[in-house]
């Protein structure tokens, strides 16, 4: 009935075990003793494909595991629906370590997904997937969200976290509005914060890379209106930074987001200059960020703060950590070291295509 593993998605505190189903079913998640049901407003559904069901991260992490149980449920009923006999299955899971855990980084795959798991696959073990949008090449069918579950699938076996974000590219199309239902949220929100171990990360969406009105989009896109609610997310973050960023056991901070806004971009794209100004200034002067994730380029790169790309004055280096190529992929594999983060690019094949450190203050 599962179409394909779990997805275990990190955000705030807590996991979102995230599935798709061939069928009509009721979704639940057991850890040790516990059940937790899928609910929303009351009701637990069953006529949707995605399920997400949320558990704390320290239950699940102690656990180091979690059982699924899925059951067919045909007809809902005004009165005496009868649900299926259940389906149960067991999987592992393995929390980010404190220490020295490895992230690999894929981003815009545009549907081709195959070489972008082989270079996840030949930088080594990992301990957490990074997904950083335009995963679909658009958003005009819900079947093209099922790229997200192949990838997962095949590299985590629903056995680690993964941080998912959404680009540009998945805001088009005729489901693109039922495309972050298929995505981690919190507080119905496409950004959010996320702890694990001692990584602190940020999941900034910018939405669309031009301005809202453009002909390309015709009267389907409202990012503005997005964007400022980001603004007042950070002003917000910032106050609780005790309960967030500068959390005891925070040895590590990321920004990620798909779309770079720090950087000089031109027209159509260059846009927002007052606002993404503003969320970089946030990000310097208050987070402190130690690196920032991003995608969207097609170019894997590092700029750091004062380089001639850098727009908006970095709050910390920035490196775009995946590519498509003509042949393959590109991804990036980051260690979290105690005094310092390595980002190894490697190829499909596994040739390496560059290493950078960057030293933590």
């Amino acid at each position: 009935m599962l179409k394909y593993k779990p997805a275990v998605f990190a955000v705030g505190n807590e996991y979102q075990i995230t599935a798709l189903t061939e069928e009509n079913v009721l979704f639940s998640v057991k850890v040790g003793k516990e059940i937790y049901s899928e609910e929303v407003c009351g009701l637990i559904p069953s006529l949707s494909p995605i399920h997400r069901v949320s558990v704390p991260m320290a239950k699940l992490d102690a656990a180091g595991e979690y059982t699924v149980e899925v059951r067919p449920f045909p007809e809902r009923r005004p009165y005496f629906s009868v649900a299926e006999e259940g389906e149960e299955t067991v999987f592992p899971f393995s929390p980010v370590p404190k220490e020295n855990a490895r992230l690999f980084h894929i981003s815009d795959t545009h549907d081709r997904a195959d070489a972008a798991i082989a270079a996840a696959k030949a930088s080594g073990d990992i301990d957490l997937l990074v997904l950083n949008g335009d995963l679909p090449e658009s958003s005009q069918s819900t079947a093209q969200f099922e790229v997200i579950w192949r990838i997962c699938e095949e590299l985590t076996g629903g056995r680690l976290p993964v941080v998912c974000t959404r680009g540009n590219h998945d805001m088009r199309g005729k489901c693109a509005e039922l495309f972050p239902g298929f995505l981690p949220r919190q507080n119905g929100n496409t950004f959010y914060t996320f702890r694990l171990g001692s990584l602190w990360g940020l999941v900034l969406d910018c939405g669309e890379d031009k301005p809202d009105g453009r002909v390309e989009y015709g009267p389907t896109v409202a990012c503005h209106p997005m964007r400022q609610r980001q603004t007042v997310f950070l002003e917000t973050l910032i106050q609780n930074a005790a309960g967030e960023y500068a959390a005891d056991g925070v040895t590590t901070r990321l920004v990620i987001c798909h779309i770079p806004f720090p950087l000089k971009f031109e027209d159509p794209f260059l846009m927002e200059e007052d606002l993404y100004g503003e969320w970089t200034r946030l990000l310097r002067s208050h987070v402190r960020p130690h690196l920032f994730l991003a995608g969207h380029t097609h170019k894997v790169d590092v700029v750091y703060p004062a380089d001639p790309a850098d727009h908006h004055g970095l709050p910390c280096p920035l490196a775009v950590a995946s590519a498509p190529t003509p042949d393959g992929f590109v991804g990036g594999k980051l260690t979290l070291g105690k005094n310092a983060l390595t980002l190894t690019y490697n190829d499909h094949i596994g040739n390496p295509e560059g290493v950078f450190m960057f030293e933590k203050e």
